[in-house]
């Protein structure tokens, strides 16, 4: 690894260390950087993950602790093993227990967990702790806890990160793969040039090239469970309740929907006139949404134009009507305004009043911010953000 040098154009080499020689730790260090950091652990396709406990010890009958437990976009669980310089012999088999361990949790215990976990950040923080469930919800993107499908049977997957792995891990790894179980390898290592320090995060098993090929020579015992009875329910649901709104839309005179197809996830979006900020409407089991989402990928952006937006509050709710909520999401990518009505959602005998619902709210919504956002539109062009062109 190298050091780019701009003004001398030049390169120089960075010097690898041993984490033991820079006096890290594997807790107190690599743990709290990947607990605060975990997508240097999803490098492959650019995957999510959620830390949802640390230092887990909840297993019956055992004191052992597992150093992470996250969660995936598919609802499953992820044991995350460090070991600092050196993998040891007894990685895989401590990492294999805790999946073990880990396998037979429930959603509701893996909620606990979460909940404890917020529970124990807040106090460290002095914050009011964050809601699991909420958390789920949205990092799964689904319209409600009980869509999720969290921790099916075998897909616990296994991350185990080192500085060094040893022949006897790396073949037992490649061999459990022939069997369906993922196991990832990431080589960490630190460098050091001067007084500033860097980490590397390769992953190596599988490499990054291979992972797809693996995937697609395993033989996959179970079908994925999206595609189980309730969720086609769910999917034809949806489309079936968009048709309807959209019919309703084209004949009612707001356009925002002119041009958009029904669909079978639980929002609808359509444009605002700034980019990755739509209009949005939520069709969910217990609740129907109308809102604006910012959502552009510079979180510096939606900040932005949802303070400008913020500041004009009394005359945007006195267009409107009616108070919408404010969620400025701090630490979150995206920010929302929105207004909602409680609902029986799939309760078909419910659809005409709650279209109604949605084209009147809709349309007065889209009335008042219409003219707020071709300004701060206007802002949003001339402030100077990274990769503003973008816009």
């Amino acid at each position: 690894m190298y050091k780019i040098d701009s003004a001398q154009n030049r390169i120089a080499p960075l010097e690898a260390k041993r984490f033991g020689e820079l006096g890290f730790s594997e807790r107190k260090h690599l743990q709290e950087w990947l607990e605060n950091c975990p997508q240097a652990l999803a490098q492959t396709d650019g995957e999510e993950l959620l830390i949802i406990q640390k230092e887990f010890d909840g297993f019956d009958d055992t004191r052992e602790r597992l150093d992470l437990l996250a969660i995936d976009k598919d609802g499953n669980l992820v044991i995350i093993e460090n070991k600092l310089d050196d993998s040891g012999r007894d990685v895989i088999w401590q990492a294999l227990k805790y999946a073990g361990y880990c396998a037979n949790l429930s959603k509701s215990q893996v909620v606990d967990i979460y909940q404890r976990y917020l529970n124990q950040k807040a106090q460290e923080s002095g914050n009011p702790p964050a809601i699991a469930v909420d958390n789920l919800v949205e990092f799964l993107e689904v319209d409600g806890l009980e869509a999720a499908q969290i921790n099916r049977i075998k897909t616990q997957r296994l991350i185990l990160v080192a500085a060094r792995y040893r022949k006897e891990v790396t073949n037992t790894v490649l061999w459990l793969s022939q069997f369906g179980i993922e196991c990832r390898c990431f080589k960490v290592t630190p460098y050091q040039t001067g007084s500033e320090l860097f980490l590397n995060v390769e992953q190596i098993i599988p490499t990054p090239e291979s992972t797809e090929f693996m995937i697609g020579m395993v033989a996959k015992e179970d079908e994925e469970k999206s595609a189980d009875t309730e969720q086609k329910h769910r999917h034809r649901l949806r489309l079936d309740f968009w048709e309807q709104a959209l019919e309703a839309f084209n004949n009612s005179h707001c356009s925002l929907y002119n041009n958009i197809s029904p669909m079978k996830d639980h929002w609808l979006s359509a444009g605002s006139g700034i980019s990755g900020m739509p209009y949005q409407l939520t069709f969910g089991k217990n609740e129907i949404r109308i809102g604006l989402s910012l959502q552009n990928g510079h979180a510096e952006a939606n900040t932005f134009v949802f303070d400008r937006l913020e500041a004009q509050k009394e005359a945007i709710e006195a267009s409107f009507g009616e108070p919408l909520v404010w969620l400025p999401l701090p630490a979150k990518k995206a920010c929302r305004l929105q207004y909602t009505k409680a609902v029986d959602g799939y309760d078909k005998a419910n659809w005409p009043g709650m279209i109604e619902w949605m084209v009147r709210h809709m349309t007065r919504f889209e009335s008042a911010l219409r003219d707020p956002l071709k300004i701060i539109n206007q802002q949003l062009k001339q402030a100077s953000f990274e990769h503003s062109e973008s816009l």
